[in-house]
């Protein structure tokens, strides 16, 4: 069993993630904010893509906490790994901060975006 940990911020926020790899599936967790928690989880399954066989793509079921917003993290970001790694994925994400703007919500996921780049980055370094 391996794990991967990765911590990236912009401006006050801070967001970390967990891979674990669990023969050749990965769980993932990505967490932030004062009060972290499973807002929401995708399970991720890689496909020849609809438009060309010949590249990956992925499907992903979402499941999502009453009032929480990390759905559009979750798919993303299982979809992306999936398919970078053709392998199953799992992500959980629960990311908080009080009153934040459209704007601050925008950052959190770019934060998201560079830090699942990096994931996809460190887990194929582990797997050579």
């Amino acid at each position: 069993m391996k794990r991967v940990r990765l911590v990236h911020r912009k401006g006050p926020y801070q967001i970390s993630a967990e891979a674990l790899l669990l023969g050749d599936d990965l769980v993932i967790s990505i967490w932030g904010g004062p009060k972290p928690h499973v807002g929401a989880v995708a399970l991720a399954v890689p496909r020849p893509s609809l438009k060309d066989a010949t590249v990956t793509s992925s499907t992903s079921s979402v499941l999502t906490r009453l009032g929480h917003k990390e759905d559009e993290i979750v798919k993303k970001a299982s979809e992306r790994v999936s398919a970078a790694l053709n392998t199953v994925v799992v992500v959980s994400a629960g990311i908080h901060w009080d009153d934040i703007s459209q704007e601050e919500i925008g950052t959190i996921q770019s934060v998201c975006d560079t830090l699942i780049k990096h994931l996809i980055r460190r887990i194929r370094e582990k797997r050579e």
